[in-house]
């Protein structure tokens, strides 16, 4: 009988599995610790690398903020950053055959452009960066900047809130003096800061205006359009020369040093400064951070009102703050501009002194004692080499 017929033929052998035979050759056998202790590191490294992308983010966010509080301080009190950004686009987009349209721009234009200049002045990085962002880092940023900025604006008006009573109580001595924690009891209820906050124009000491104003009856309402009585010298105006000694009171340079300079250099008002001159060396920001904000921010401490708002009764804060601006930004003329100049030279040397090292001859130079003392060691040098 024959294989076929007797029994089953031999299958063919069947090819064998490459996947599994390769799979199988390459496998070494090792230690489960050791290949978890691998997977471990492998998570571990990429974990730091996280962390440190992580790290760089915060940085940079620390420093986006850090940066911005420069904003409220230096460039512009109200307007935001994206005005001033869409202000400069579009006088950049303006053809140069519509140049004509640029002289005849809204003082409110003009003031929006004057401060995106000063924020490229501040922050030079601002411009190349913005070019080189995505659009998505580039909001992002935008809002770290505005989270800055209104921090620095909400700390210097709680710093002159806590400050200033104790300014006009030293100052004026009211009784009752001027609460430190009620906030209420300031503004027109209280007569000192009544005093300081009424309109040049009207006469606080007479009663009948005194309850007009507390009552703002007609002709004794409260605008942003009268200068208040605070920002005077010795908090007295001539009514025939209103210029003569607006933007010179005790109170601002005292609010300027304590949010420019530090709270305990605000008793030293009397002279001319520490003779430091350190404003010389900050040239670009010189007519930004002439005390402008100081003046919005200390008629805000000087009121009843207890958290930040634009409107205050009738005296609106933006409006104020233009006014203020286009006074120094917007001199009439070349008589007033000097004026403007004058005043500024004014608060330099108030706050920051003013440096006589100029004035130094040079016979005044060598007689002091690291000159001398050059000299001394030269000598003897040269009576060295000549002994040898």
């Amino acid at each position: 009988m024959s294989q076929t017929q007797g029994g089953s033929q031999p299958s063919a052998p069947s090819e064998p599995s490459e996947s599994v035979s390769v799979t199988t050759s390459i496998a070494v056998a090792t230690s489960e610790n050791a290949r978890q202790r691998r997977k471990i590191a492998a998570l571990e490294e990429k974990l730091q690398v996280l962390e440190a992308g992580r790290m760089v983010k915060q940085r940079e966010t620390n420093y986006f903020i850090s940066q911005g509080r420069a904003i409220r301080r230096i460039v512009t009190l109200f307007d935001s950053i994206e005005d001033l950004i869409t202000e400069n686009d579009r006088r950049y987009d303006i053809a140069d055959d519509d140049e004509r349209y640029l002289r005849v721009c809204h003082h409110s234009q003009d003031r929006l452009h004057t401060g995106y200049i000063t924020l490229t002045n501040i922050l030079p990085w601002f411009q190349p960066k913005c070019s080189d962002m995505e659009y998505e880092e580039y909001v992002q940023m935008l809002k770290k900047l505005r989270q800055g900025a209104d921090s620095a604006r909400g700390d210097d008006t709680s710093k002159l809130k806590s400050l200033v009573p104790d300014w006009v109580n030293r100052e004026f001595k009211p009784n009752p003096p001027v609460d430190y924690e009620d906030k209420y009891s300031r503004g027109f209820v209280n007569d000192a800061c009544g005093k300081l906050l009424c309109p040049t124009e009207l006469d606080w000491d007479n009663p009948t205006i005194r309850a007009g104003i507390r009552d703002r009856a007609d002709g004794c309402i409260v605008t942003e359009m009268s200068w208040p009585t605070f920002l005077y010298e010795k908090y007295t105006a001539d009514q025939d020369n209103l210029e003569e000694g607006l933007f010179k009171s005790t109170l601002l340079i005292q609010a300027f040093k304590s949010i420019f300079t530090s709270p305990s250099s605000t008793k030293e008002i009397d002279g001319e400064g520490d003779g430091a001159n350190i404003i010389e060396n900050n040239r670009c920001t010189k007519r930004e951070f002439s005390g402008k904000k100081v003046k919005t921010h200390l008629r805000f401490a000087l009121s009843s009102v207890t958290s930040w708002h634009s409107v205050d009764g009738d005296f609106d804060y933006v409006q104020f703050w233009h006014i203020i601006v286009d006074f120094f930004e917007k001199a009439p003329g070349q008589a007033a501009q000097r004026k403007v100049d004058r005043l500024l030279a004014w608060w330099t040397r108030k706050v920051f002194g003013t440096s006589r090292r100029a004035e130094l001859s040079d016979a005044a130079k060598s007689s002091m004692s690291v000159n001398a003392l050059a000299r001394q060691r030269a000598q003897e040098d040269d009576a060295l080499f000549d002994s040898d």
